[in-house]
């Protein structure tokens, strides 16, 4: 009898230990991620510092925002993403002037182009409202004129979402899709959006090819006082230097008054920061409010229409009597010099692309 219930004892073992194994789950409970390699051309500088430390570079972190960052799911009835108003093909800029909402609202900036944003350290935004991408990210969801809804919605679509409960667990080893991590993950992917390789990269860093005589002429007036674009906006490198300047374009602000609203400081009152010219040829409409649709006009801006006001750049001033004054000869070879910012392995990298079906 004895031996009887000791075999039958050993028989509910082994069915209750197949039966355990057979519950177990077929995940992990911990995912290891793979640390995501930069690549980041000759010319630019590395980005590791600018990388917050909670929130390091993952292939599995970059995945995740990259198919957040193409996914309509953000917004309150599905139909808007952050690439409805960042298309590729624009720099990842907005070819209209103003950013329309899921209800057809209208805001009054054009929204910038999302261009080497891992090593902007002065805020983001026209008027730096935000100090880090991970900040930037959040704001388009609840924005009444954007994706105008609430993050609490957006947090219920993705937790009953399977599909991005694997990946943020294997990105973030979380069990709960909260606001914070989402925007991790589109601040990873917007990391990614180099640009940095253009005719001028191949040119100035390289020496692989040559500039035409025009684009020569260019980069002659754009590096030296004839007109004056090397000072806000450098040479090589980003092409900005992310700071915030008034130039020249108004007199009255109450329409827009630029950094002032996030300070309160009054020099700062007309103040927008200073985009990046990486393929400026692709990212128009051009200025905060997208007043030029042309490089033309905005070239006409600077070389003859720049308004004096009480907080104008000092550095607006150096350009003389109402611009510089450039010849028709001038704005041409400005302008093709310009054009050799453009990046066509950026605009077309398709790792950048939608990745959702």
């Amino acid at each position: 009898m004895f031996m009887f219930q000791l075999k039958r004892a050993a028989v509910y073992f082994v069915v209750a230990f197949v039966f355990a194994g057979c519950n177990q789950p077929d995940e992990p409970d911990v995912y290891v991620t793979t640390p995501y390699e930069l690549n980041i051309p000759q010319g630019l500088p590395p980005m590791d510092p600018f990388i917050p430390v909670d929130n390091p570079m993952t292939v599995e972190g970059v995945a995740l925002g990259r198919k957040l960052f193409y996914d309509p799911l953000l917004s309150d009835d599905n139909s808007q993403s952050c690439s409805s108003c960042h298309f590729q093909e624009h720099g990842f800029a907005e070819p209209r002037r103003f950013s329309e909402g899921i209800d057809g609202s209208i805001g009054n900036r054009n929204a910038m182009a999302l261009i080497n944003l891992g090593w902007n350290q002065f805020g983001f935004f026209w008027d730096g409202r935000d100090a880090t991408l991970e900040e930037q990210a959040l704001k388009p969801v609840t924005n009444p004129i954007e994706m105008n809804t609430s993050w609490p919605e957006v947090e219920a679509k993705l937790n009953a979402d399977t599909e991005y409960k694997l990946l943020f667990k294997q990105a973030y080893n979380v069990d709960y899709i909260d606001s914070l991590t989402v925007a991790k993950a589109i601040a990873q992917f917007e990391r990614t959006l180099i640009s940095g390789n253009s005719r001028f990269d191949k040119w100035y860093n390289q020496q692989i090819i040559q500039l035409n005589e025009s684009e020569l002429r260019g980069f002659v007036l754009y590096n030296g006082e004839g007109a004056d674009c090397f000072h806000c906006h450098g040479l090589g490198g980003l092409i900005t230097d992310n700071r915030f300047r008034n130039n020249g374009m108004d007199t009255d602000f109450s329409a827009d008054e630029g950094r002032y609203l996030v300070t309160g400081d009054e020099p700062d009152k007309g103040k927008f920061r200073t985009p990046t010219l990486r393929d400026i040829e692709m990212t128009a409409p051009y200025m905060h409010d997208g007043r030029f649709f042309t490089l033309e006009e905005v070239i006409d801006h600077y070389s003859e229409h720049i308004l004096p006001s009480a907080t104008i750049d000092p550095l607006m001033e150096l350009v003389g009597n109402g611009g510089a004054q450039l010849t028709a000869q001038d704005k041409q070879d400005l302008i093709a010099f310009l054009k050799t910012f453009t990046d066509e392995e950026f605009l077309t990298n398709p790792e950048h692309s939608d990745p959702n079906p």
